[in-house]
């Protein structure tokens, strides 16, 4: 990887060491909590009970005993701390993009075929331990049949030559035709540091363009922004349960004028190793934008929305929203690539073409209005938007910002409020009307840490868009190739308030570049993936999916 655009940085540099020590795991973790201690009572029995008693059959006297206070026992103790076991990883990827076949009377839709050349596969990548021992691993289809098998478990390579002594095992772009799931174990009581990608492209069709997404761990509460279910939009949301347990989900839906209630969107049922999809319009018809709240009670669910546009007979291109950080004060998105401002200006001028530009969707929760402060960051540092950026989005809608009228380029946009908020922005591509274009949504991230997973499709122009906000950031980066081995690190070095991309390489010597092992260090940084297409406007961004956790220990309270 060689750095594009690394301003106030170091040129990007070659660790020294290992790729291990480049990386690094997280510590184990521990969770404070109140002090818990027992101590012993202290009984006083004051003064002394004495007395005679007489017996009448025996006609003896038995003189009582005194009662002398116990001795003290008043000592704290530490708070004792439990290991939690570590768990499995499970990664559910969404199915490749279909068509919807009609306008479905209810909320449960059918798809026909995709384009005659449409291609989805998954891309994944785990690493070993430091004694190049790689856990137990495959990419399987929902229902279970394996796909590809990346390591048997228990599994304890040899690392190659010439690597660190980490490994990894990789599945480099495996066609997949619906849901699939990456599964890897524990290693040595530590949750394994593994990530998949799913990846769609087509160049002919209504579904032209490309849409990528990170295989995404489940959960009982997610946020999704970015639907739209105008006319010539659609919107598809995908709720798969990848768990043994039955799923039941509420959606909670957000609009330009409010929430949106809606008889058919609570009580929806997700059987186990199975997916349900709802088409939104039937929930919320002719929302231009359309946050959505997801539920869940018994197992947990995955969740993305496949959105497309067509624009009479021109594809307007395809992209599957994928959950964001939940509702909180700060939320933080980076990769937004921004094209001319005066040619944006123009095509989003033109009828049926407003959703075609760069713009921030802000959604409001809670019962309360939020202002919210807006800033842009690009490689040369601040850019000031139009109308200053801040703005008052109302309680329980979605507010759009438009991004445009600033300098081309990639940028990090950052949204502070004085209530929780979710948010997500839109990367636009292509500025003429008459031809096809593309969109694709990033939503907003968690802070890096250590041993970040990022798997990279092949083909096409891939990169990594860094962001550091208040303070100077460092980015360790290591290449993974399809020979499973970790080469060596390098770091960027990313000023205060800018955005640094990096360009990946496509091979390192004989073998592709399948992947990456990001750690950062210093002030808080942000990453995201973006991957265009040279001589197409296909764009897609990817969310780099959290690091792997050590072993956590939580205090126990003993007591009653």
């Amino acid at each position: 990887m060689h750095e594009e655009e690394n301003d106030g940085g170091t040129p990007a540099t070659q660790g020294s060491g290992t790729a291990a020590r480049a990386t690094g795991g997280n510590a184990s973790g521990t969770r404070s909590g109140g002090a818990s201690r027992i101590a012993g009572r202290r009984g006083i029995v004051a003064g002394v009970l004495s007395g005679v008693v007489l017996l009448a059959a025996g006609g003896g006297v038995v003189a009582a005993t005194t009662l002398a206070p116990q001795p003290s026992s008043a000592r704290p103790l530490d708070p004792a701390e439990a290991a939690v076991p570590a768990g499995s990883v499970q990664d559910v990827c969404p199915a490749p993009a279909r068509l919807l076949e009609g306008t479905p009377v209810g909320t449960d839709p059918q798809f026909s075929p995709e384009s005659a050349t449409a291609k989805s596969t998954v891309s994944a990548a785990v690493v070993s331990s430091a004694g190049g021992s790689l856990p137990g691993s495959a990419l399987s289809a929902l229902k279970g049949s394996e796909l590809q098998r990346i390591a048997k478990a228990p599994a304890s390579p040899t690392a190659p030559a010439g690597s660190s002594g980490v490994i990894a095992g990789v599945v480099e772009e495996e066609p997949v035709d619906d849901v699939s799931v990456l599964s890897a174990d524990a290693l040595a009581n530590r949750q394994p540091a593994a990530a998949a990608l799913m990846a769609y492209t087509a160049t002919d069709g209504d579904l032209q363009g490309s849409a990528a997404a990170a295989c995404q761990v489940p959960s009982n509460d997610l946020w999704l922004s970015g639907a739209n279910t105008a006319v010539g939009r659609s919107s598809v949301i995908n709720l798969t349960n990848a768990s043994t347990t039955p799923a039941t989900v509420n959606l909670e839906l957000y609009g330009k004028a409010g929430q949106v209630k809606a008889s058919g969107s609570r009580g929806l049922l997700v059987g186990p190793k199975s997916t349900r999809s709802i088409v939104l319009a039937g929930l919320a018809p002719g929302e231009e934008r359309l946050s959505v709240h997801v539920r869940s009670s018994g197992g947990p669910v995955s969740a993305f929305i496949q959105q497309s546009v067509l624009r009479g007979l021109t594809s307007g291109g395809v992209d599957f929203i994928a959950p964001g950080i939940s509702a909180a004060p700060s939320q933080v998105m980076t990769g937004i690539d921004i094209q001319d401002a005066g040619d944006v200006k123009s095509l989003t001028g033109e009828p049926g073409f407003d959703d075609a530009g760069p713009s921030l969707q802000i959604t409001v929760p809670g019962p309360s209005d939020a202002v919210v402060e807006v800033k842009l960051f690009g490689r040369a540092g601040q850019q000031a938007l139009p109308g200053g950026g801040v703005v008052t989005a109302k309680a329980g809608t979605v507010t759009e910002v438009p991004l445009a009228g600033v300098p081309a380029g990639k940028y990090t946009v950052s949204a502070a409020s004085d209530v929780s908020i979710v948010a997500a922005a839109r990367v636009s591509r292509g500025l003429k009307s008459t031809q096809s274009l593309d969109f694709a949504w990033s939503p907003a991230t968690a802070q890096l840490g250590s041993q970040h997973i990022v798997p990279l499709p092949q083909g096409g122009e891939r990169q990594l868009v860094f962001g550091a906000l208040d303070d100077r950031a460092t980015i360790s980066y290591t290449p993974i190739t399809a020979d499973g081995k970790l080469r060596t690190a390098a770091t960027a070095d990313i000023a205060a308030g800018t955005t640094t991309t990096l360009k990946a390489a496509d091979k390192i010597g004989n073998s592709a570049v399948v992947g990456y092992v990001v750690s950062a260090s210093g002030g808080a940084a942000y990453g995201t993936v973006l991957l265009e297409r040279e001589g197409r406007n296909d764009v897609s961004t990817v969310a780099i999916a959290p690091g792997a956790e050590g072993q956590e220990k939580v205090p126990v309270t003993l007591g009653y």
